[in-house]
């Protein structure tokens, strides 16, 4: 098996085009198994009961969606394994990913955002930044990871659209809005400053980059997360407060707003409509609120004048 991950490194970040992050999960992933086998007496991986023992070791120590998602990273490396000619099937075939807890995103509602995206003020050095960062995500839906992929050439500002590059380098257009356009104009000043002053240093400037740190070099999505999660107990939200949690609450105030489905669906960049629907159910207080005032049968608006 390690003289396989090597291989499988490389057609995972260039065929396939994962994040180096996601890269990581799955060798990490491998490289389990194959410790398991090591501990276990030199255990077959390619044997369908060893990892039948292997995936009930898991249990207990990981959640349902941690095991699933080290399941998929397997499974991913036994194609790959068969598309070199390797193995003849996949040993995974027939067993089955744990049952998940349906996951509802958590969101703020429109209140809180504001509040969030007011929370910078003055004392804050980087304020201009960070309320465009906290502008974008909201306006756009986009992840933490491609915002800070984001460089400067990928805004479009007679078309108020943005070029997102994301999971396995797909490529989608998304429209920003006038709030986001003017917090970005009011940052850029800012990110002029930071880029000189790095280059002032003997460092190389950084120019593709649309968000930069104190540094002048990109932002880091670690960074943002903080950043964001700080605002937010300023704003005195009771919850912790996430770039994915202004991302579902941009999904949610869209289809509350009467957006469908397909068109979020585009937007945050979803392979599969599947995965946007989660976000229905957020809204069904709101759908049957909705229903109950308008539909001419709902309870209450019964016309018994017949």
């Amino acid at each position: 098996m390690p003289s396989f991950v090597d291989a499988f490194h490389d057609w995972l970040q260039v065929e396939r085009g994962y994040s180096p992050r996601t890269v990581d999960s799955y060798l990490a992933d491998i490289r389990e198994l194959y410790l398991f086998c090591q501990l276990n007496g030199q255990l077959d991986p390619w044997q369908k009961e060893t990892l039948r023992r292997f995936i009930g070791s898991l249990h207990g120590k990981n959640s349902a969606a941690s095991v699933a998602r080290k399941l998929s990273a397997l499974r991913t490396f036994f194609r790959f394994l068969q598309i070199r000619g390797e193995i003849d099937k996949n040993p995974l075939q027939g067993i089955a990913n744990p049952r998940l807890v349906r996951y509802i995103p958590s969101f703020l509602t429109v209140d809180e955002v504001f509040c969030l995206l007011d929370a910078p003020g003055d004392r804050d050095s980087l304020a201009l930044r960070d309320k465009a960062i906290m502008e974008l995500l909201y306006a756009t839906g986009m992840r933490v990871s491609e915002v800070v992929a984001c460089n400067i050439n990928d805004l479009d500002f007679d078309l108020g659209m943005v070029k997102v590059r994301g999971k396995g380098n797909k490529e989608r257009i998304v429209p920003f809005g006038r709030a986001a356009e003017e917090a970005l104009r009011r940052y850029f000043p800012q990110r002029q400053t930071l880029v000189a002053a790095r280059a002032a240093r003997g460092r190389k400037p950084e120019k593709a980059a649309l968000f930069v740190n104190n540094r002048g070099s990109r932002l880091t999505a670690r960074s943002v997360e903080r950043m964001i999660s700080g605002y937010g107990r300023r704003a005195g939200i009771q919850v912790t407060v996430t770039p994915h949690a202004l991302r579902h609450s941009f999904a949610t105030h869209l289809l509350e707003m009467g957006a469908d489905l397909r068109t979020v669906q585009e937007l945050l960049g979803h392979v599969s409509l599947s995965t946007t629907q989660k976000y229905t159910h957020v809204n069904m207080d709101h759908l049957t609120r909705v229903y109950d005032a308008a539909h001419p049968l709902a309870s209450g608006n019964r016309n018994h004048s017949s």
